[in-house]
């Protein structure tokens, strides 16, 4: 495994200043483009939602608000409880300003890509209604651009495997249960084997069943495990708001400290957070825009608007809890990284039993995000086959659940965070040319809207 993450890490730097230049460079071209649309309409978004513009009549598998929920569960999750803890023990807490930024920057991104999934969408080879950058790749750039959804889809078959999620929460279970110094002590390789079976078992039973099964479980658990954890963090900021504001302070203070110790410097702390941003909220990945193209929606800016509030909850939100925890907590400072960071954070700050919470916490978000993920993977494959070998991604995808069980973080980290920067070129390509199409329907909807309120 040595020589396989040694030759990915070397491939990492080389995809920086494009994953730069698109994300936040287009990003904030978006903002601009858009008159800072997305955050003028908030409320609306919040409202549809809710629910009050549904149109049954719509095409498409699953509600607006199941598309959000299926796209959040796969993004509120070990990102935010893990990958922020990797952020700041990689950058210190002044990484969690830029984690900041790129979330904002990437409510404008989700606005404009998932808008496009909905203006754009195709059939696959079983006929049914899909939605994603391959199809506004190719439908909306034409068919000469489709290596670029080729390539998209290439890079997706490794970005959207759930080795990540598996990884961290073995480390969780290893780190809370202690299985090794029970009486049934066996080895840590073993146990470690054993958790990613388990977890790979338990997957298979909801990934098999299809995108609505997906939504259908998603939408049950997202919102509880959200609450759940918000209300934890919120009691020890409570517990602690004497620390709440020093340690916002730090990360602002932090954020521009020129002289950081960050390998790379200060060019090396902004992409630490623009990484773990993007793994938070996956803004500009093209995976989003997947599962908000199947929504019952005919209207390309709802949903839009609908998915412009995935980076603002996972991120904004649920990465800036975690974030003032493990600070405030003084675990940042300890010696660990990932998973095991933040629960030697809850374990100080919750009378002792915070870690056990944690672990309940952790095995939620980890099965929710196991369940969206594979149907990335499913939809890539899908789009470079057909609907019938795609789904035998699934397989694929489950036997890669055990292997990321036992293998090690930094490989597991090196391989989403390759897979992702090269997924970004193809998507924000096509988000950047397409984005005046988005802007013209945009007129249009809002028009009508105010013609119906009039």
């Amino acid at each position: 495994m040595g020589a396989i993450n040694d030759f990915i890490a070397g491939l990492i730097p080389y995809t920086e200043w494009p994953m730069f230049i698109l994300l936040i460079g287009g990003g904030l071209f978006l903002v601009l483009y858009s008159r800072f649309l997305p955050y003028r309409f908030f409320g609306h978004a919040i409202a549809i939602t809710a629910g009050k513009y549904d149109d049954k009549n719509a095409e498409g598998e699953v509600s607006s608000f199941q598309a959000l929920s299926a796209a959040v569960a796969a993004t509120v999750g070990l990102g935010n409880i893990s990958g922020v803890a990797i952020a700041i023990h990689d950058g210190g807490p002044g990484v969690v300003f830029w984690i900041w930024v790129t979330a904002l920057i990437g409510m404008s991104i989700k606005f404009y890509s998932c808008s496009l999934a909905i203006m754009f969408r195709g059939k696959d080879s079983d006929g049914k209604l899909q939605g994603g950058p391959m199809f506004y790749i190719t439908q909306g750039m034409g068919k000469k651009a489709k290596p670029l959804a080729t390539f998209f889809c290439i890079c997706g078959l490794f970005g959207f495997l759930g080795v990540f999620t598996a990884n961290q929460f073995t480390e969780t279970f290893m780190s809370v249960v202690e299985p090794t110094d029970t009486i049934w002590a066996t080895s840590e390789f073993n146990w470690k084997l054993l958790i990613g079976i388990i977890l790979a078992v338990i997957t298979s039973f909801v990934i098999f069943g299809g995108l609505t099964k997906i939504a259908k479980v998603a939408s049950a658990i997202v919102p509880f495990m959200v609450l759940v954890y918000l209300l934890a963090v919120i009691a020890v900021m409570v517990m602690n708001s004497e620390l709440v504001w020093p340690s916002l302070k730090l990360i602002l203070t932090e954020a521009w400290n020129f002289k950081t110790v960050v390998t790379g410097g200060f060019w090396g702390l902004v992409i630490i957070g623009i990484r773990r941003a993007m793994f938070s909220n996956e803004a500009g990945l093209g995976s989003a825009p997947m599962y908000h193209g199947q929504s019952k929606n005919d209207e390309p800016i709802k949903e839009g608007l609908v998915a412009m509030l995935g980076p603002f909850i996972d991120t904004i939100m649920v990465c800036t809890f975690t974030a003032v925890v493990i600070i405030l907590s003084g675990a940042y400072l300890e010696d660990g990284s990932g998973i095991v960071m933040t629960l030697n954070a809850f374990r100080t700050t919750l009378f002792g039993f915070g870690d056990e919470l944690l672990m309940i916490i952790v095995t939620a978000f980890a099965l929710s995000t196991l369940f969206t993920y594979s149907y990335y993977g499913v939809k890539s494959l899908s789009f470079l086959t057909n609907a019938r070998i795609g789904r035998w991604y699934n397989v694929y995808f489950v036997l890669m659940i055990v292997f990321a069980a036992i293998a090690s973080l930094e490989l597991v980290k090196n391989l989403i965070d390759l897979s992702y920067a090269l997924m970004v070129i193809p998507n924000m390509i096509a988000v950047l040319y397409l984005a005046p199409k988005v802007n013209k329907a945009s007129k249009k909807y809002f028009a009508k809207l105010k013609h119906e309120k009039a």
